[in-house]
C-alpha cells in the first residue's frame, strides 16, 4: 500500500476531494445567485460551447425553442419515473406549467451557470484520472479499484441527473437529489484517500457508535436544510428577502431547533476523541465545523438570508460530513 503508484493515486484523490467540495460552493453560489437556468440546455448553454454574452446572438424564438427542449427531455425522463413505479411524480412533471416557463436571457448568470459546468467537467476528468490511476493498482489493491470504478459512474450518473435538474427547471426535490448524489461521491473519495493513505488509526473504544449518530443526524440536518431551501424558493416569488424567514414557518423551526442537537452529539464526540491519541485536526475540525456551520445559519436567520452566506453555509455542513466519516473510517472498534 505504500508503493509510489498508491502514493500518487492518494494524492489525486485528495486533490479530487477538494475539487468537489469547490464544486459544492460553486452549485451553491449558482443557487444563491438565481442562477441555475443560467443555461436552458445541457450539455451546451444555449446550444452552444461557449456561452452568448448577448441576447443579440440567440434567435427571437429562443423561448420557445429550449422551452419545447426541455419538454421533450421531461417527457423520456417521466417514462423512467413511471417504470420505478413513480407515477404521481411523473404526472406533476408533465402537468406543472412552470416547468416549460423560459426565464429571460440574464448574460450574468449565464456565465456563473456555465464556469459551474466548466467546474464539473474538471472533476470529470479528476475521476476518469483517479479511475485510470487505480488500474495501475488494482492487483495489490482491488478495493481501491473498485471504489474508484463506483465513483466514475456515480459521477456519469451525477452529470445526467444535473442534466434533468436544468430540464425540469430546477424542480426542487431533482436539487435535493443531486445534492445526496454529491455527498455520496465525496463519501467514497474520502474513503479512497483513506484506504490509501498512511493514516493513523484510533483505538475507538465505543466511539464509533458516536461518530455514527453525529453522520445521521448532521445527514438529518442538511436535509432539513434542504426542505428550509425549498420554501424560501417559494417565498422568493412573492416575498422581499427580509420575509423570507419570519414566513418560512415549520420547515425553518425544525431545522433550527434540530441544529442544537447536532450540537449536542458533537460536544460529545469531541469530549470522547480528547481521551484519544487521535490527531489533533480528528478532534478539532469537525467540531470547529459544526460551530461555523450553525453560526452561519444564525447570522442569516437574523440577517435576512445574505446571499453570500448561503453557499458558505451549505459548503461548511458538506466538509463536515466529509470530515465526520473521515473520522469514522479512521477510527478502530479493537
Amino acid at each position: 500500500m505504500n508503493s509510489t503508484a498508491t502514493r500518487r493515486f492518494n494524492k489525486l484523490s485528495l486533490s479530487t476531494l477538494v475539487a468537489v467540495y469547490i464544486l459544492v460552493l460553486a452549485g451553491g453560489i449558482v443557487r444563491s445567485t438565481g442562477s441555475g437556468m443560467g443555461c436552458p440546455d445541457w450539455p451546451k448553454c444555449f446550444g452552444q460551447w461557449v456561452p452568448p454574452i448577448s441576447v443579440n446572438e440567440l434567435p427571437p424564438n429562443y423561448k420557445e425553442q429550449y422551452a419545447s427542449y426541455r419538454h421533450k427531455k421531461n417527457i423520456t425522463f417521466s417514462r423512467y419515473l413511471s417504470l420505478i413505479g413513480l407515477t404521481e411524480t411523473s404526472q406533476k412533471i408533465l402537468e406543472d406549467k412552470s416547468i416549460t416557463v423560459e426565464a429571460d436571457f440574464n448574460p450574468f448568470k449565464t456565465i456563473v451557470e456555465y464556469l459551474n459546468r466548466l467546474a464539473g467537467v474538471i472533476i470529470g476528468f479528476m475521476i476518469i484520472a483517479l479511475f485510470v490511476a487505480s488500474w495501475n493498482i488494482r492487483k495489490t489493491s482491488p478495493k481501491l479499484f473498485i471504489g474508484s470504478l463506483l465513483a466514475l459512474l456515480l459521477v456519469i450518473i451525477q452529470g445526467w441527473f444535473g442534466s434533468i435538474v436544468v430540464s425540469t427547471n430546477l424542480t426542487t426535490w431533482t436539487i435535493t437529489v443531486h445534492m445526496f448524489l454529491a455527498l455520496i461521491i465525496i463519501a467514497i473519495l474520502v474513503w479512497l484517500s483513506v484506504r490509501s493513505g498512511a493514516y493513523s488509526i484510533v483505538k475507538s473504544d465505543g466511539i464509533k457508535r458516536w461518530v455514527v449518530l453525529g453522520i445521521v443526524v448532521l445527514m438529518i440536518q442538511i436535509f432539513l436544510g434542504t426542505q428550509v431551501r425549498e420554501t424560501l424558493d417559494v417565498l422568493a416569488l412573492t416575498f422581499a428577502r427580509s420575509e423570507w424567514i419570519p414566513n418560512a414557518g415549520v420547515d425553518f423551526i425544525f431545522h433550527r431547533t434540530f441544529s442544537w442537537i447536532v450540537i449536542l452529539i458533537s460536544v460529545i464526540v469531541w469530549i470522547k476523541l480528547r481521551k484519544t491519541s487521535a490527531e489533533k485536526s480528528l478532534i478539532v475540525v469537525p467540531f470547529v465545523l459544526v460551530l461555523c456551520s450553525v453560526l452561519t445559519g444564525a447570522v442569516m436567520a437574523y440577517f435576512a438570508v445574505p446571499s453570500v452566506l448561503q453557499p458558505v453555509h451549505l459548503l461548511l455542513a458538506v466538509v463536515t460530513f466529509g470530515w465526520l466519516f473521515q473520522v469514522y473510517l479512521q477510527l478502530n472498534n479493537r
